[in-house]
């Protein structure tokens, strides 16, 4: 498992920052929704803590995709008028208010996924309108390394901290904005606060397929065996996010 946290995220952000590079922030953002780093982490704690306490887990990890898009909006507008360490503590800063808005309700798979649903279907209405212009820098190789070791470190990190909590918090520690803080500082930094704001608003549509995952688990962990679970949450989240793909194929286009 070691092996997968330290190879996975990384490899995942330098397929995201190459995908940004040729074909636009909306489809690495729209990439990024995928539950890379949450879904590992599910994965642990189910074979380490059992099903039932995973399924706790993943009803959090549900409703907490509204701490993560608090995160992206933050960040998107407050770079509109200052550099990336603002906006990443910021972001930052909303990411906790929103978590500890969310601890009460934590458990009910019910709540958390009316909270996320409604989380991404109002999110792309509020971010600021961006204009982007042509001729943004791309990263280099020692950028693009950078990223790498970052998301690995921020990852083991996150996984570290939610094996030392409980169900609800581990959940929570599961939708930590690791992809999200890498991309936006990353991309903030190299091709602007438009680009990075592009890439945060489609990441919220790309949520659709993490919300699938994770609701799908805390109703499947409970009833069914941690393989069959996750095959099944596996198979809605990639159905759900094919569902969204023809959009920013088009956007991009």
């Amino acid at each position: 498992m070691l092996a997968l946290k330290l190879l996975l995220v990384p490899s995942f952000l330098l397929v995201l920052s190459l995908v940004g590079k040729h074909f636009g922030p909306s489809i690495s953002g729209w990439l990024a929704g995928l539950p890379v780093v949450a879904g590992p982490i599910l994965l642990v704690l189910a074979l380490e803590n059992g099903g039932p306490f995973a399924a706790v887990a993943a009803a959090a990890a549900t409703g907490a995709v509204f701490a993560s898009v608090s995160f992206c909006l933050v960040y998107a507008h407050v770079s509109q008028r200052f550099g990336w360490f603002a906006s990443l503590a910021a972001a930052l800063v909303a990411w906790m208010a929103a978590v500890t808005l969310l601890i009460p309700t934590s458990g009910s798979v019910t709540v958390g996924l009316a909270v996320a649903i409604g989380t991404v279907v109002l999110a792309p209405r509020l971010f600021p309108v961006v204009v982007q212009t042509a001729g943004t820098r791309h990263p280099s190789a020692a950028e693009l390394l950078l990223r790498m070791a970052v998301g690995a470190a921020l990852t083991v990190g996150v996984t570290v901290a939610a094996a030392t909590v409980g169900s609800s918090w581990s959940g929570v520690l599961a939708v930590f904005p690791v992809l999200g803080s890498v991309l936006a500082v990353s991309s903030h930094r190299t091709s602007g606060a438009a680009f990075s704001s592009a890439l945060l608003r489609a990441m919220t549509t790309g949520l659709y397929s993490f919300i699938a995952f994770c609701a799908t688990l805390a109703v499947a962990l409970p009833k069914l065996s941690v393989s069959w679970a996750f095959l099944v949450a596996v198979a809605a989240c990639l159905l759900v996010h094919a569902g969204t793909g023809r959009r920013f194929a088009r956007s991009d286009a």
